[in-house]
């Protein structure tokens, strides 16, 4: 079960999350994210929980939702699947192209 922990202080690190859903089952990895791709590494306040169990997962968010952890009020869901959806997505696409039904045309006087 993959689990969504937000409203994370900017302070809370792998091992303490890990250390809190330990108390529910065996966690197979903790992954907080952060702003490496532009160089700061800072935490961007929300982290990713996978647990085996559907059952302790579950128990772990009843439990954990609305704790204070380092004087933050945590947000713990189940966190939603990767879409599989697959395509453009642009508004360009989604409108059929630029010029699809309003075309501007130049229209010359013949004399």
């Amino acid at each position: 079960m993959n689990i969504y922990v937000g409203n994370l202080s900017l302070e809370v690190t792998e091992g303490e999350l890990r250390q809190e859903f330990m108390a529910f089952g065996e966690v197979l990895s903790v992954t907080v994210m952060n702003d490496k791709y532009i160089g700061s590494g800072q935490s961007r306040g929300y982290a990713f929980v996978e647990m085996p169990s559907q059952s302790e997962g579950k128990a772990a968010i009843a439990t954990l939702n609305d704790k204070a952890l380092r004087h933050m009020t945590i947000n713990v869901i189940e966190a939603l699947p990767i879409s599989d959806k697959k395509g453009d997505g642009s508004y360009i696409a989604k409108r059929g192209g630029w010029a699809s039904s309003r075309v501007r045309q130049r229209r010359y006087k013949i004399s």
